[in-house]
């Protein structure tokens, strides 16, 4: 049995032996092959890529050529382009060497020509001093002849036929003079005539004419009662902010305002309707509105002044200047507006400056300011003449003496020094002398109102006075501290015999006298 196993081990193990050597027989096959195959591949990879490599070869030597035949092109191209313009600068070389040697020998022409001309120019010279040196000679010769037959020196014979000569020419002179002053005298009468005819007709005028009245249109009569206010309170506390009596009648929608001052009448106006329109009216109110208001005139006088310089040209003109030009909007000279008439004869005044050769802006500045004396002013002298005044002034405030001389002259209160004068006073006659310019009662009457409100001032105490009533009533503001009760009444009966004795008119005048207390305490 061990045998049997034995020998089926041997012939177990024999087996797998033969079939190991087996497998690595087959196993050794295929690896050749593999091997074969593999030596196959890699020379068919070989020989595709020599191929290959060959065709990229042939490839870039292809292009390699055909980059060298460009280059080639280019190159001779370029060589070409330089070739031509070495030929271009040689032509030009040329040309320039033919000019320069035309040139030259032009050049030698002209030198032989300009040595020939300055050796004749030579021998003129020459000759011309010669002659010169002759005729001098013969001169002096026949100056001594002269002055042996006269018995006079040269010296003496020049200063005599120079008094002759001056003798003749003054007898000339004095007859020109005299025959030019016989044709001014027959022609200059005409010649103004036309000079202003001329100026009149080249300028349109307004005829303005102011009055003492101003109507303040309201949306409804129910509003005058607010502006009455209870028992009154509200109207007088208008009146006596502004100065300025209101007339409250049976016109429909309408209130009056009445005021020879234009400045008080345009404030009341403005205040009522600012009173009007924010609907709140009472004293305290009215006053704020109406402080206001006064600030608001003096911006815009301000502005009126500034507008009407820049539309006549006149530059660089003193603030204070400007401002008067302004406040001449709400003044009026014989009821003719006085910047109306200003700006009238400022234009008029260019015009006939253009015409007589002078300086036009100059006159226009002149024409402007004649009449800056006739607006008040709280330091002016009111005795003082208005053109001196107004020279004062322009005198203060830098003005030219060409022009401060024909502001003080136009009324002959001085003597005229420049021909500015009698243009400003001229063209003052014609802006004045118009139909319907100006009426002497009308500001008569203003006169009159203003003296009335000066009489009153003229009292201690009086702190405002308005003449209302067309001057039938003068309402006279006092202080507290300083009058009292009995003082009022006593102050009223002074100030009407003050009028009685001073002043003419017509009527009655009515003092009223107003003395008010007021208490006034802040809560904080």
């Amino acid at each position: 049995m061990d045998n049997s196993i034995l020998l089926i081990a041997g012939g177990t193990l024999l087996g797998v032996i033969i079939g190991f050597v087996i497998a690595r027989i087959l196993e050794k096959n295929n690896a050749s092959k593999i091997v074969s195959d593999a030596k196959a591949e890699a020379q068919k990879i070989i020989k595709d890529a020599n191929i290959d490599g060959e065709a990229i070869k042939k490839d870039k030597i292809l292009q390699a050529k055909e980059k060298f035949i460009e280059l080639k092109s280019e190159h001779e191209k370029v060589i070409l382009g330089r070739d031509k313009k070495m030929a271009e600068a040689e032509k030009r070389t040329r040309d320039k060497e033919s000019q320069v040697s035309n040139e030259l020998s032009k050049n030698k022409k002209l030198n032989a020509e300009f040595e020939a001309k300055l050796k004749d120019y030579n021998y003129r010279l020459d000759f011309l001093d010669k002659k010169e040196q002759e005729i001098e000679r013969l001169h002096k010769s026949q100056v001594e002849q002269l002055e042996v037959i006269s018995s006079l020196s040269a010296e003496e014979a020049k200063s005599q036929l120079i008094e002759s000569l001056k003798g003749e020419a003054k007898n000339d002179a004095l007859a020109f003079i005299q025959s030019t002053i016989e044709e001014s005298k027959l022609t200059a009468q005409q010649e103004a005539r036309k000079i202003i005819i001329n100026t009149i007709q080249r300028i349109g005028t307004e005829e303005a004419v102011d009055n003492c009245v101003s109507v303040f249109n309201i949306e409804s009569d129910d509003v005058k009662g607010r502006i009455i206010g209870r028992e009154g309170r509200n109207i007088r506390a208008i009146e006596a902010a502004t100065g300025v009596e209101i007339i409250v009648d049976d016109t429909p929608e309408a209130i009056i305002l009445s005021c020879f001052d234009s400045v008080r009448r345009e404030v009341a106006r403005l205040s009522l309707h600012k009173l009007v329109t924010d609907g709140r009216i009472h004293p305290a109110r009215i006053e704020e509105i109406v402080k206001k208001t006064r600030k608001q005139i003096e911006q815009e006088i301000i502005e009126v002044g500034k507008r009407t310089v820049i539309d006549l040209g006149i530059h660089n003109l003193h603030p204070e200047l400007i401002k008067m030009v302004g406040r001449m909007k709400y003044r009026s000279s014989y009821g003719q507006n006085l910047l109306q008439h200003s700006r009238e004869v400022a234009k008029l005044c260019g015009i006939m400056a253009a015409e007589l050769g002078l300086n036009p802006k100059l006159a226009k500045r002149a024409g402007l300011l004649h009449d800056i004396g006739k607006v008040p002013d709280a330091e002016a002298d009111m005795e003082t003449p208005h053109a001196i005044l107004g020279m004062q002034w322009a005198e203060k405030y830098g003005e030219k003496d060409d022009v401060i001389n024909a502001i003080g002259a136009h009324h002959d209160e001085i003597e005229m020094k420049s021909l500015l004068a009698p243009i400003i006073q001229v063209c003052d006659a014609i802006s004045g002398a118009r139909p319907g310019a100006r009426r002497q009662v009308l500001d008569s009457y203003i006169q009159r109102l203003k003296d009335l409100e000066d009489i009153a001032f003229g009292f201690t105490g009086v702190k405002k006075a308005y003449a209302i009533q067309a001057g039938r009533e003068l309402r006279v503001i006092v202080e507290s501290e300083k009058v009292t009760d009995q003082n009022a009444s006593d102050l009223s009966f002074n100030i009407s015999q003050k009028i009685q004795t001073d002043m003419t008119y017509p009527g009655q005048v009515k003092v009223t006298v107003i003395r008010e207390t007021r208490a006034v305490n802040i809560a904080k």
